[in-house]
């Protein structure tokens, strides 16, 4: 008699779902990874709001994307569970611990006492403008305008240096503030500051295209710069560095 021939149509000889390893029929399958991931951080959620009250926590702070910030271990975390899980890992319990120990030791010390101040005394009495020179060149090379600048600090104090810095049309409170121009202020004890107006375009601050010397002899502070290739405007060709008298600040 021949032998019959199993039939894979017959449900008897499918794929066994409810003896498979690893599932039960009707049960959708083993958790992927991040499902996994996904409950675990839910799990621990659930379980860090039962003993955590962020309202109480002094470490947390929320950064303008709505992260969690713990200013005490300097890590960010993209959510509050996150974080919950964070305030339980070792990193944030010694920091705590340290903490705690170091706030003892600071009671126990004492307050430490308030170092003295070391700040120099800054003079009172002022002795006018110093005394300048301003020359307008233009490298023939190049094309570029040049500015030099000799200011004379005869009685400056000793063992000083004048100070230079370039300020904004908006940051001076002496004239209404015109966007074509700025400032560049000369400093020194006790003179008064001085100020120069010109013009507001970019400066070349290559090598070779701004200088400052200090002569300590003579007392002698030159400063020279060099526009770069932009073309003079109208506005800014219109006048030269004109001195302002008094603190442009």
């Amino acid at each position: 008699r021949p032998r019959a021939v199993p039939d894979a149509r017959r449900r008897d000889w499918a794929m066994d779902f409810q003896n498979r390893v690893g599932s039960k029929f009707g049960g959708g399958g083993p958790a992927s990874a991040a499902e996994a991931a996904a409950d675990r951080e839910a799990r621990q959620y659930r379980l860090g709001l039962e003993a955590f009250d962020i309202e109480k926590d002094p470490y947390v702070v929320r950064n303008n994307l709505g992260q969690f910030v713990c200013k005490m271990c300097l890590t960010v975390h993209r959510n509050l569970p996150s974080y919950i899980a964070h305030t339980q890992a070792k990193k944030h319990q010694d920091n705590l611990r340290k903490r705690a120990a170091e706030e003892e030791a600071r009671v126990e010390t004492g307050p430490e006492p308030l170092a003295q101040a070391t700040t120099a005394t800054r003079r009172s009495v002022r002795i006018g403008c110093p005394g300048y020179r301003v020359v307008r060149q233009r490298d023939a090379s190049t094309g570029q305008r040049s500015l030099l600048f000799e200011v004379s600090f005869p009685d400056i104090d000793d063992d000083a240096q004048p100070r230079h810095r370039f300020m904004s049309a908006f940051e001076q409170r002496k004239e209404v503030p015109d966007k074509t121009k700025q400032y560049l202020l000369f400093a020194a004890e006790p003179y008064e500051t001085v100020a120069f107006k010109i013009p507001a375009d970019p400066i070349d601050r290559r090598e070779g295209r701004f200088f400052t010397d200090w002569n300590p002899t003579t007392k002698l502070f030159r400063l020279q710069f060099f526009f770069r290739d932009a073309p003079p405007s109208a506005s800014s060709s219109a006048s030269a560095a004109a001195a302002v008298a008094d603190s442009a600040t």
